[in-house]
C-alpha cells in the first residue's frame, strides 16, 4: 500500500473494524476491531495515490469508476467509520488539511450563482428522469427532510406530517396567497391549496419539475387555484399572505443571502409570515464536500445559522421561531436509500453503473453526515411584524392534530354486535 495512504488510514480510523486490500494483493487492518467489519479492495497504484492526496473526493470518485470497490458491508458502513473517527477539520494529515483550508476559504467564489448560472447548475440535478426520482421518494415526489412523529413512522407517513408541520407553522388560514420558492414537483403547493383553499404560486427553476407540477395540478382540478412557473425568485414582483421555501435555500449561495432575505421582506404583505426550510450546519462554517459539489450539487452551499442570521436581521424580517430537526433527515435518507437499492437494476437501465455508484454515495454519505456528523436542518420562521403570530407555540401543536385528524381516512362504522341467542328452556 502507498506509504502516505496508510499513513492517513492509519491516523483517521481509531475506531472501527476497516479491512483495507491494496493493489498489491496484500490486506491492511485499521481501528479496534469493533462493529460491523467493512473491507475495501482498492485495484491501483494510481487510485491509492488519488486517495492519500485528497481522501475526500478521489475515494468516491474511485468508487464510482470502479477502481474501489466494497467486498464487505457497504457505503453506509465505510462512510459510518470515516465519519466517527473524522473530526471537524476533517483528516488529520498535513496537505489533506491544506486542500480542505483552501476549499474553505474560496466557497464565495464556487457560489456565484447569478440567474443564468443558477438556471444551470438546478437543471443538473433536478432534470433528470422523472421515473429515477419516483424509484426511491414517496408517492407525492418530496425531495426534502421528513418529519417522523413516531420511530416506526413510513416515509408517506413522515412526508405528509412535514407538510402539516410547516402549514402550522405557516398559520395557514382560507383563501390566503402563497408563494413556494423552489416548489418542486408540487406537492407542498397542491397540498396547500387542497386543504386551505389558498392561492398558490409556485416557482422553480427545472423544467421537468414545472411540467410535473402543472399536470398534478390540472389532474386534480386545482388549475384555478394553484399556477406553477420556470422564475427566479428575483425577478418576482407580486406581494403574498405566506412565504414557503422548502429545500431551495442550499442553492442560493452564501453571496446572495441578502439579496434572498432583502426580496422575500419586499415580497411579503405586513402582517404576513415566511416559513424557510434549509439544510444547515450546527457547528462553524464549512466548505460545501468536493464530492457533493462536483457531482451532485454545483453552487450548492450548507450554511451555519450564524451565516444566515445576519442577512435576517438586515432585511428587516423578524425571526420568531427557529428549530432545529436533528435526526429526521437521516431517517428519511435511510429510507430513499432502501428504495433506491431496492430499485437499482431500473437505474442502471435508466442511466448506467456509474450513475448508480455516484447515486449510492451520495444517499450514502448524506445520511452518515445527518447521523455522525454536524448536519441539521433548520426551520426559521419569519415575519416583519414583532406581534403577528401568538406569543406561544400552542397554535402550531393544536393546528397539526386539527390537519392530522381531517387527513384521516374515514373509519368504517363499527359493526353493531350481535343480539346473543335466546337459551331454550329445558323440559323438567
Amino acid at each position: 500500500m502507498n506509504s502516505l495512504l496508510h499513513r492517513v488510514i492509519a491516523g483517521l480510523v481509531r475506531v472501527g473494524n476497516l479491512t483495507i486490500t491494496s493493489h498489491d494483493g496484500r490486506t491492511h487492518s485499521f481501528g479496534d476491531g469493533s462493529g460491523d467489519p467493512v473491507h475495501i479492495l482498492i485495484k491501483s497504484a494510481k487510485t491509492e495515490r488519488a486517495i492519500a492526496f485528497d481522501p475526500m473526493l478521489a475515494a468516491p470518485e474511485a468508487y464510482m469508476d470502479g477502481d474501489l470497490d466494497i467486498t464487505e458491508g457497504d457505503t453506509l458502513g465505510l462512510l459510518r467509520i470515516v465519519f466517527q473517527n473524522m473530526g471537524p477539520g476533517g483528516v488529520d494529515a498535513v496537505w489533506t488539511k491544506a486542500i480542505e483550508g483552501a476549499r474553505n476559504a474560496f466557497r464565495r467564489l464556487q457560489q456565484v450563482n447569478t440567474a443564468g448560472r443558477a438556471k444551470r447548475n438546478v437543471q443538473r440535478h433536478y432534470d433528470l428522469s422523472g421515473e429515477f426520482y419516483k424509484l426511491f421518494l414517496d408517492k407525492d415526489m418530496q425531495y426534502s427532510c421528513a418529519y417522523f412523529e413516531s420511530p416506526d413512522a413510513t416515509l408517506e407517513e413522515a412526508q405528509a406530517a412535514k407538510k402539516r408541520h410547516i402549514a402550522a407553522k405557516l398559520k395557514m388560514g382560507p383563501g390566503q396567497s402563497v408563494l413556494d420558492i423552489g416548489s418542486g414537483w408540487g406537492g407542498l403547493g397542491l397540498y396547500l391549496a387542497r386543504t386551505f383553499e389558498a392561492e398558490v404560486l409556485g416557482v422553480t427553476l427545472s423544467t421537468e419539475q414545472h411540467l410535473v407540477a402543472t399536470e398534478r395540478a390540472q389532474s386534480e382540478g386545482l388549475d384555478n387555484h394553484v399556477h406553477f412557473e420556470i422564475r427566479d425568485y428575483r425577478h418576482l414582483s407580486e406581494r403574498f399572505d405566506r412565504i414557503v421555501s422548502v429545500g431551495m435555500f442550499e442553492h442560493v449561495g452564501i453571496n446572495h443571502y441578502r439579496t434572498f432575505f432583502d426580496k422575500c421582506a419586499t415580497l411579503l404583505k405586513p402582517d404576513g409570515v415566511m416559513l424557510l426550510h434549509t439544510i444547515g450546519r450546527s457547528g462553524p462554517p464549512a466548505a460545501t464536500s468536493a464530492f457533493i459539489r462536483k457531482y451532485i450539487f454545483p453552487g450548492g452551499y450548507i450554511p451555519a445559522l450564524s451565516e444566515v442570521m445576519p442577512a435576517v436581521e438586515k432585511s428587516g424580517l423578524v425571526m420568531s421561531d427557529v428549530e432545529v430537526l436533528r435526526l429526521h433527515y437521516a431517517d428519511t435518507l435511510k429510507h430513499w436509500r432502501q428504495r433506491f437499492l431496492a430499485n437499482r437494476e431500473r437505474v442502471r437501465e435508466i442511466y448506467d453503473e456509474r450513475f448508480c455508484r455516484m447515486w449510492d454515495f451520495y444517499l450514502a454519505g448524506s445520511e452518515a453526515a445527518f447521523r455522525w456528523q454536524d448536519l441539521v436542518v433548520f426551520q426559521i420562521q419569519l415575519t416583519r411584524k414583532n406581534d403577528t403570530l401568538p406569543i406561544t407555540r400552542g397554535y402550531m401543536e393544536k393546528c397539526e392534530k386539527a390537519l392530522a385528524m381531517h387527513e384521516q381516512p374515514a373509519r368504517a362504522e363499527p359493526r353493531k354486535p350481535k343480539p346473543a341467542p335466546r337459551r331454550r328452556k329445558v323440559a323438567k
